[in-house]
């Protein structure tokens, strides 16, 4: 690992985003949603909030990164770059500072809004690092074998309906035992909030294991770029 190239690559896609308009309007997101939530005047469930820390993890950190990584791929610079001095942990700690900084932002700024002050728990913090780690990791992934920017699109609006949207399946009217919501409890933004809400360790970590099969994901995805011609 080299400070000097993570350096590098951090101060080239800060500058990439800075010029990029749809990367840009991403971060507000989150943050029109908590002002919303905020002119209802009284006091949110968890689950609500939890739809700002998903819309901000999957609309911010998988976006921004797959976007950076697919860009690479459509200008055919990402296998350069691969073969470059740089390692591939200084590539991804490079892109994921820039990511990692914008989503802090826009997450700190949503939470104020609608209140910081459930969050302020070490348990919760661990959580809300898993579920970046978790979001993170499924970006490169998609960003890895997305051939364009375009691609992107279609990878990214599933991804948050699934990932990001979860708590909004209850709205669903769905039977509280019906296997969709069986399915769902298990996924990350759902256990995140189980463990909000609880004193158990458990449901943080079974999103542990979730980012553990994302991190399997994307280096799947990596080898793929690197043995494909």
């Amino acid at each position: 690992m080299n400070a000097k190239r993570i350096i590098a690559i951090f101060e080239k896609d800060m500058k990439d985003f800075l010029k990029n308009m749809m990367l840009l309007t991403m971060p507000l997101l989150p943050v029109v949603l908590a002002l919303i939530y905020e002119r209802m005047g009284n006091e949110l469930p968890i689950s609500l909030i939890y739809l700002i820390v998903g819309v901000t993890f999957s609309a911010v950190t998988s976006s921004v990164m797959m976007t950076m990584m697919a860009e690479e791929n459509e200008k055919k610079t990402l296998r350069g770059l691969i073969l470059s001095p740089a390692s591939f942990l200084d590539i991804i700690i490079g892109k994921s500072l820039v990511t990692g900084l914008i989503t802090f932002i826009s997450l700190i700024v949503s939470l104020m809004i609608v209140g910081i002050g459930p969050f302020l728990d070490f348990r919760v913090i661990i959580g809300l690092i898993l579920l970046f780690l978790f979001f993170l990791l499924l970006g490169i992934g998609i960003g890895l074998f997305s051939k364009s920017i375009a691609a992107t699109s279609a990878y990214l609006m599933p991804l948050m309906f699934l990932f990001g949207f979860t708590p909004m399946i209850y709205s669903l009217g769905l039977s509280e035992d019906s296997m969709a919501i069986a399915i769902a409890d298990t996924f990350p933004l759902m256990q995140a909030i189980e463990a909000h809400e609880t004193s158990s360790w458990s449901p943080t970590g079974i999103v542990a294991l979730w980012v553990m099969g994302a991190a399997i994901f994307m280096y799947i995805c990596f080898k793929k770029t690197t043995t494909d011609d």
